[in-house]
């Protein structure tokens, strides 16, 4: 099946449109017109090889929104004209322990990602959102609730579901209260998302001059992480901390700010940290430390209906595809608020 997308083809060079052949849909599989891409951080590592086992040419994007085009016949649950979207991954092996539990993310075998991914059938390499199709294995569709506006939404895929995911693993409610470190593309979701389902939400920054944002995103406080005292005021307050720092930092200052059974739930970075954790501040208050990464279709969906019935999107900035370059750069500066989302029309240009 033709398509057009934007795609690197080397760690070093620009991405540029390209034409490719996607896989030939089976009886059951979604074909769906994409009309919105989100714009990761990880499409920036992949694309310029930052993990080193990118294949190249590689066409980023797991943030996707579209519209069914057409469905196999094993297919009920879509039909063409659905609005509906597509995450991280489009395929799993469907029959280890973590995936009949929904937890596609964590398959024995590795899911298939969206992008620089192998086809389980075909052997074929995947490719992402940045493009104009995509066929997709009808399990790993999702549903877009009605009302809620499809650019938006399309950062929920990734951010959303990676910040929902330990809210909900750790019953975060109405007498919840919840931290958030970092106000980026996925700091300002687990602020939407903790303030919609009930918590009290705070923001750690490590920056002054972000009260303004962060209230209007649902903080209901901010504690500036960089000031003893203002860290003290809070020691022994938070039942979850949701960190969503995408580097290498120091855990250890907010250790103490957890209550007791507290935990602190690691999203934002996948390396080692360069700080040892003193294990006295786990070990008093039987505080833990905690990770999480994206999330499974279930959940996903259970995401998306919530968002759907709080009218919760993403903060996005629209960008056409041809701008896509620039906007790594943007990225890498942190010059957007919050995400970037392509506008999949301007590849007709």
């Amino acid at each position: 099946m033709n398509a057009l997308g934007f795609a690197a083809q080397s760690a070093a060079s620009p991405l540029e449109s390209f034409a490719f052949e996607r896989r030939a849909p089976r009886p059951d599989d979604v074909v769906i017109d994409i009309l919105y891409c989100g714009v990761c951080h990880t499409d920036v590592h992949m694309a310029r090889n930052h993990f080193g086992f990118t294949t190249y040419p590689i066409v980023p994007g797991h943030e996707i929104i579209g519209r069914v085009r057409e469905v196999g016949p094993g297919v009920s649950r879509f039909k063409a004209g659905d609005m509906v979207g597509v995450g991280c991954m489009v395929d799993s092996c469907q029959h280890c322990k973590p995936c009949l539990k929904g937890w596609e993310q964590d398959c024995v075998e590795g899911p298939t990602f969206s992008y620089n991914g192998q086809d389980r059938q075909g052997g074929s390499i995947t490719y992402g959102g940045y493009s104009d199709s995509i066929v997709v294995r009808d399990k790993f569709v999702l549903s877009l609730p009605g009302g809620l506006d499809p650019a938006g939404a399309a950062p929920l895929l990734c951010a959303g579901i990676t910040t929902w995911s330990p809210l909900h693993r750790w019953n975060v409610g109405k007498d919840s209260k919840v931290a958030v470190i970092g106000l980026g593309g996925l700091g300002h979701m687990a602020l939407k998302l903790a303030k919609a389902l009930g918590a009290d939400v705070t923001l750690f920054t490590r920056s002054a001059g972000k009260e303004q944002d962060a209230f209007r995103l649902g903080a209901d406080h901010v504690v500036l992480s960089s000031d003893p005292e203002q860290m003290e005021a809070v020691a022994g307050r938070f039942d979850v901390i949701v960190d969503t720092v995408p580097y290498d930092h120091d855990v250890n200052p907010y250790m103490p700010t957890l209550a007791l059974e507290g935990v602190l739930v690691l999203v934002g970075y996948l390396g080692p940290l360069g700080t040892p954790v003193n294990a006295g501040g786990v070990v008093r208050g039987r505080r833990a430390i905690s990770g999480s990464f994206i999330g499974g279709v279930p959940e996903t969906q259970e995401m998306l209906d919530f968002c759907g019935r709080h009218g919760i999107v993403s903060d996005v900035e629209i960008i056409p595809i041809q701008k896509i370059n620039e906007a790594y750069e943007r990225m890498l500066k942190s010059d957007v608020k919050y995400r970037f989302v392509i506008d999949m029309a301007s590849l007709k240009s």
